[in-house]
């Protein structure tokens, strides 16, 4: 199985081209987030290195979310095009699972997380089972403090990645078990992982009517319930 992979929820945009478990080429780049700019021409460069054709491809998985508003949409219009214009599979990764695969410690628990602003994050909690992420505190926009005392009650150690660092003082003093030290590069997604990952999913049935995984609010809908409080609150993503 021939796949891409994508993932521009974040700061990083990464990009993968795999066969099967092999990784043909892989590309990961932090420095900018000219994500709309650069992402067309990274998948196109990623797949002549590989020798492939966009015809070859069985398979586009993408992480969708949560994560950067702009950076998701960029990622996840890209797979739905690609996935709709050549007639192949898509498969949505949470953002936060592919962190938690970097850990390759069976039986460890993942806290990934993203810094939301105000002392919000967007979190989750995994066990490494059988080398995959399996969700114990499913992912959401949630506040740092609450999301910690909730991981407080598993009462052991804890892999923090992502922006675990903008909040190092207070899961010290609250997550009383031992947090593994990391190296930094465990807190950058290995979109390699996502394709792995991605590969081992059920694509999503209805490719022109999935919608990311934001977690929250977009500006727009926050601002359209304001001004309409007594109308529906479906998502203001599926109405467009």
């Amino acid at each position: 199985m021939k796949i891409l992979a994508i993932d521009t929820s974040n700061r990083p945009l990464s990009v993968a081209v795999l066969d099967d478990s092999t990784v043909l080429a892989a590309i990961t780049v932090t420095v900018h987030q000219k994500h709309a700019e650069y992402l067309l021409p990274e998948i196109e460069r990623l797949m002549g290195m590989a020798g492939l054709k966009p015809a070859d491809l069985d398979r586009i998985v993408v992480a969708a979310g949560p994560g950067s508003y702009t950076g998701i949409r960029i990622a996840v219009t890209t797979a739905k095009t690609l996935a709709t214009t050549l007639n192949i599979d898509l498969v949505a990764v949470s953002s936060l699972a592919t962190l938690a695969a970097n850990v390759p410690v069976e039986g460890a628990l993942v806290a990934p997380l993203f810094d939301a602003r105000n002392q919000n994050v967007f979190a989750g909690l995994y066990r490494i089972k059988d080398g995959q992420p399996t969700a114990v505190i499913a992912d959401a926009h949630t506040n740092i403090t609450t999301f910690l005392e909730a991981v407080k009650e598993y009462a052991e150690p804890v892999w923090f990645l992502g922006d675990a660092d903008h909040f190092t003082e207070l899961i010290n003093t609250t997550v009383s078990a031992a947090t593994p030290r990391i190296s930094p590069w465990l807190n950058l997604p290995q979109v390699a992982t996502i394709g792995l990952l991605g590969q081992q999913m059920t694509p999503v049935k209805d490719v022109d009517r999935f919608v990311p995984n934001y977690l929250r609010l977009t500006q727009a809908e926050a601002e359209w319930r304001a001004k309409n409080p007594k109308e529906d609150v479906e998502s203001y993503v599926e109405k467009i």
